[in-house]
């Protein structure tokens, strides 16, 4: 049984992390709901619930072991939650478990586009 799961960062196609979805099946780019938040953790970003913000990612068709290798990349400071997308429909992502303020917000919602770090 194959899940879908919204990446938004160094997961997509052509970042850092890909690799890792490499046997997996891309659905296609997507949008969240506009209730998150996008926030930058010096290489890595954080997807944070109770924002305002439509964040883009993709969108992937992943297995029980694809996934279990994904859970053990992403450690304990992210927990896979189901999330709304901006279709109506809903997928799971990995989800910061807790925030600092000293992250800077990516207004955009866009990992891409995110500012230069300081």
């Amino acid at each position: 049984m194959k899940i879908t799961l919204f990446v938004y960062g160094t997961l997509m196609r052509g970042e850092a992390a890909a690799h890792l979805l490499s046997g997996a099946q891309l659905l296609g780019e997507a949008r969240t709901a506009a209730r998150y938040e996008l926030l930058q953790v010096g290489a890595y970003p954080a997807l944070a619930r109770d924002g305002k913000t439509c964040i883009a990612g993709e969108l992937y068709a992943v297995d029980a072991k694809a996934l279990a290798e994904l859970d053990a990349y992403e450690g304990s400071a992210y927990e896979r939650h189901i999330i709304e997308l901006a279709d109506g429909g809903k997928a799971q992502a990995y989800v910061v478990r807790e925030t600092n303020a000293s992250w800077p917000v990516i207004e955009s919602g866009r990992w891409r586009a995110r500012p230069p770090p300081r």
